[in-house]
């Protein structure tokens, strides 16, 4: 499946309070062999560094979008960052996780054979 004609996932981080691990986070989400990625940190008000790292990140990368919210809770985080996906799949990343290089291209491969309307995994 090329990149061109691959589905975009939309890819949304609730950003709070987690200075220590959002670069990683966001980067590992990058870092992906799967490329049809717009990636959406919602910062939900945080009171530490984690909305400036996350927006000098997306200084470098014009395929990340940053929002900058009230707190609302990772819930309203969340609903913020999907009215403004474009892409034709939703996926959901905490700020404290890490993605395996490979998982994007997995998943389509298995939502596009399967024609599936949702994914879950741990």
């Amino acid at each position: 499946m090329s990149n061109t004609q691959s589905p975009k996932i939309s890819v949304i981080v609730p950003v709070y309070n987690t200075e220590k691990y959002v670069e990683n986070s966001i980067r590992s989400i990058m870092n992906q062999t799967y490329k049809n990625l717009e990636i959406i940190c919602v910062n939900d008000g945080s009171p530490d560094n984690s909305a400036d790292i996350a927006h000098e990140i997306a200084k470098e990368h014009p395929s990340i979008i940053v929002i900058d919210q009230e707190n609302q809770g990772p819930s309203g985080a969340r609903n913020n960052g999907m009215r403004h996906a474009t892409g034709k799949y939703l996926c959901f990343v905490d700020p404290d996780d890490f993605v395996e290089p490979n998982v994007y291209g997995g998943l389509i491969r298995q939502m596009e054979e399967q024609q599936l309307d949702m994914l879950r995994f741990n």
